[in-house]
């Protein structure tokens, strides 16, 4: 069968932090009377990040989510900053922060993103986002200038499931009645992206753009523009 859709992980593959994340923390927190290192915080927030329950909540309403959202990203925050004692201001640090990671300015594209994009949307393929993020995403998608290449945005918070599981990826694939082998993903987790979208049936593609993930189950590529290639094989 003939491949008629892609889906992309968000956060990592179309898009990156403009400043790293450490960094970021560190820089408001010191505006709130917290000094910390820039380096322990990103240490912090990959070990708080990775062991986090998945950012779903099932069966909320949709007037609930946002605040949801916000109370996961606080909850994780919070257990960033445990090892640093007291942080007197830390309501005001949180909503700083969270404000700025919505801002589109906060985030930028890899460089081949929009070229990737074009060229697979006049190839013909149905595009579009799986993502673990929160609603935030619309916002910076479109502020990059890269929402409109995209038919559909699925995020975790709204669907109630996180990647890897397999019940997101079927609902990205129900949006256009796709079959999982009609659809390949490409992500840069070995895990949520390639073995959960191999798992649900998907093609599963692992963006490595170091060469450094010894795995070779799944197709990889070193940057979107070798998708191409990929998917030229398959239609």
């Amino acid at each position: 069968m003939s491949l008629k859709a892609v889906f992309f992980d968000a956060a990592g593959t179309l898009i990156k932090a403009t400043r790293p994340v450490g960094e970021s923390y560190a820089l408001v927190a010191k505006r709130h009377g917290m000094e910390v290192s820039p380096e322990e915080i990103r240490k912090r927030f990959r070990l708080c990040f990775s062991s986090a329950p998945p950012l779903a909540f099932p069966g909320a309403a949709g007037g609930e989510v946002k605040a949801l959202e916000r109370l996961w990203w606080k909850d994780l925050v919070r257990r960033i900053f445990e090892p640093y004692g007291q942080f007197a201001h830390f309501d005001d640090y949180f909503s700083e922060l969270f404000g700025y990671f919505s801002k589109p300015e906060s985030w930028s594209l890899y460089p081949e993103a929009i070229e990737t994009l074009s060229a697979l949307r006049e190839r013909g393929f149905i595009l579009e986002v799986i993502s673990n993020f929160d609603s935030r995403l619309f916002a910076i998608l479109e502020g990059l200038g890269i929402a409109s290449h995209f038919d559909s945005i699925v995020i975790s918070s709204q669907v109630g499931c996180a990647k890897p599981a397999a019940a997101i990826f079927q609902a990205a694939l129900g949006l256009h009645r796709l079959k999982p082998e009609e659809a390949m993903h490409v992500g840069d987790s070995p895990d949520k992206d390639a073995a959960g979208a191999s798992g649900a049936g998907l093609t599963g593609v692992l963006l490595d753009r170091n060469g450094k993930t010894v795995l070779d189950s799944f197709p990889r590529v070193r940057d979107l523009k070798e998708i191409l290639s990929l998917v030229d094989r398959q239609t």
